[in-house]
């Protein structure tokens, strides 16, 4: 059997066992273990073996825990809900000012967190009962909660890159800031488009009438308040950005400065260290089965040469130009992000798409981005998107299927519009990593 035919009926096997509702680290690594055992026999075993020292000798992958924890620790210890209020009395007099603020609650959240369902989390339950209260119409402020939580991934620490660093063999500290500039430059494309839709219709969000009786005292509190996550950010970040830490190091700090500042203001006690201690390890252990089924999947493809096969096929069987073939694979994120999560489709495609990208002479950080914003998109893309019906679950029951589905579709063109200029011009995402590593 050729080369692409084994490809092909690999990713056939893993794509029913996936439609079966089997685990996504089974699927990856069974089809991986059995392909390897047919192929070459009880030879093939030494490739799982392989890929889990790999895993344990691969240093940053420490960060996975520290950020997750520190995730958790400023979510269930309800620091986001000073966050929330204090957007909510500084921006609740500008025309769509609380719709703006929740984008602006979104971004710190997402350099709380790295996942875009935490996001999601926070926004669904704190954010969106107070804008509808406050008169939002809710369709609008259903496509922000979730036009929000998709910075979660790209902005950093996002854990997303993280797992990208790892099957690529990329720097993750480079990854994390080429996600910088784009994750900005997609919030302020959202905010530029509510204020602007705001203007032209006032009833989709009305100002607030109340923040200016908030005494000036109070305000100045909030401010101090809702910013002491930027802080914890700023301390983990900026030794990192300045050569004096690690990056594992720079994970400790954030860690340990979200504890304390729990335990500081009095939102600690053992029952939420306890949750947060679970969940981290729940989450960590879950990643650490999905790379491994990764990396031995995709050493059955390194040995059988089906990337330079595939290669080979787009190029000079079938004569495709290499933005052609990159286009190919941005659509095919999207269709599979209508069943799929990101980690799953990462790990699925990475094999095949990721030595293809540098194959075609393309950046593998600039990609990155490019990756974490199309997956994205097909998160929100209806029918079937993966975060509409997280929002369905988690949204007010006045809020319909149909409503979210309105919702979205905006918020996806923003997206989409982003990212063909990160697509057009890579700078926007190299220029940070080649100023602080000198690249």
């Amino acid at each position: 059997m050729s080369q692409e035919y084994i490809a092909i009926f690999m990713f056939a096997s893993m794509m029913l066992m996936l439609f079966t509702g089997q685990r996504v680290f089974g699927a990856i690594g069974a089809v991986g273990a059995i392909a390897a055992l047919a192929l070459w026999g009880t030879g093939g075993t030494d490739i799982p073996f392989s890929a889990a020292m790999k895993l344990m000798k691969w240093y940053p992958l420490l960060t996975l825990p520290m950020f997750i924890f520190m995730g958790y620790v400023l979510s269930e210890s309800r620091l986001a809900d000073d966050l929330y209020r204090m957007f909510h009395v500084w921006m609740g007099p500008v025309q769509g000012g609380l719709a703006i603020g929740t984008i602006g609650l979104m971004v710190l959240i997402s350099a709380m967190n790295g996942l875009s369902v935490a996001g999601m989390a926070i926004g669904a339950t704190i954010a969106l009962p107070e804008l509808l209260r406050r008169g939002y119409d809710k369709i609008m402020v259903t496509g922000v909660v979730q036009a929000g939580s998709s910075l979660g991934i790209l902005v950093p620490p996002s854990v997303v890159l993280v797992l990208y660093a790892m099957i690529a063999r990329q720097p993750v500290g480079q990854l994390w800031l080429a996600g910088v500039v784009p994750g900005l430059m997609m919030a302020a494309m959202f905010i530029a488009y509510i204020w602007i839709r705001c203007r032209i219709q006032p009833e989709l969000g009305p100002a607030m009438e109340d923040a200016h009786t908030v005494p000036r005292a109070e305000k100045i509190r909030l401010l101090g308040a809702g910013l002491l996550p930027f802080g914890i950010f700023a301390t983990m970040m900026v030794p990192f950005v300045n050569g004096w830490t690690s990056l594992v190091e720079s994970s400790a700090i954030g860690a340990l400065a979200a504890l304390a500042a729990s335990i500081l203001k009095g939102r600690m006690s053992w029952a939420i260290f306890e949750t947060c201690t679970k969940q981290t390890l729940a989450i960590s252990c879950m990643f650490m089965w999905i790379i491994l089924a990764a990396l031995g999947f995709g050493a059955v493809f390194d040995g059988l040469g089906a990337v330079r096969a595939i290669e080979n096929l787009f190029t000079d069987q079938l004569g495709l130009n290499p933005w052609v073939i990159l286009i190919l694979m941005q659509l095919s994120f999207i269709v599979m992000g209508t069943f799929l999560d990101d980690t799953a489709m990462l790990v699925i495609v990475a094999p095949l798409y990721v030595p293809l990208v540098g194959a075609l002479g393309f950046d593998l950080i600039w990609y990155g981005v490019l990756y974490t914003i199309t997956t994205q998109i097909a998160y929100m893309t209806p029918p079937f998107g993966y975060n509409l019906f997280l929002m369905r679950a988690m949204a007010p029951p006045e809020i319909g299927l149909r409503d979210i589905y309105r919702s979205i579709l905006p918020f996806v063109a923003v997206m989409i519009v982003a990212l063909a200029i990160i697509m057009t011009f890579p700078g926007i995402a190299l220029w940070l990593p080649g100023v602080v590593y000198g690249n």
